[in-house]
C-alpha cells in the first residue's frame, strides 16, 4: 500500500515528498514552519492530480530542521610541464526539512 505523495519545486529542482520525509532542499531563507506552494501533482492512491502546471488550492507544509553541508567536491586543474596545479574544494549548503502535512481543497 503507497503513501499519499506529492512532487514539489523548490528553487530549480523538484521532489517527490510523502508525509514523515526528511530531506535537503536548497538554502533557503525560511521560517520554523512554512509551505511549498508549487505542487506538481499530488497522488493519494486512488487517481492521481497533475497540474498545469501547479495544482491549484494545494500546499505542502514544512518544519526547518536545519542548514547540513553537502559532500566535498574536488575541482583540481593541473597544467602538465607548467609548474601550474590548483586545488579548490567546495561544500554546498542544504536546508534540511521535514514534511509533516499535504493538504488538498478538495
Amino acid at each position: 500500500m503507497d503513501r499519499k505523495y506529492a512532487i514539489i519545486e523548490s528553487g530549480s529542482k523538484q521532489y517527490r515528498v510523502a508525509e514523515g520525509d526528511e530531506l535537503n532542499v536548497e538554502l533557503l531563507d525560511a521560517e520554523k514552519n512554512f509551505t511549498f506552494d508549487k505542487v506538481l501533482l499530488i497522488d493519494d492512491g486512488k487517481s492521481p492530480v497533475v497540474g498545469l502546471p501547479y495544482v491549484p488550492n494545494c500546499t505542502v507544509h514544512a518544519e526547518l530542521i536545519g542548514e547540513v553541508k553537502g559532500p566535498k567536491v574536488i575541482a583540481y586543474k593541473y597544467r602538465k610541464r607548467k609548474k601550474s596545479r590548483r586545488l579548490v574544494g567546495h561544500r554546498q549548503k542544504y536546508t534540511r526539512v521535514k514534511i509533516t502535512k499535504i493538504t488538498t481543497a478538495a
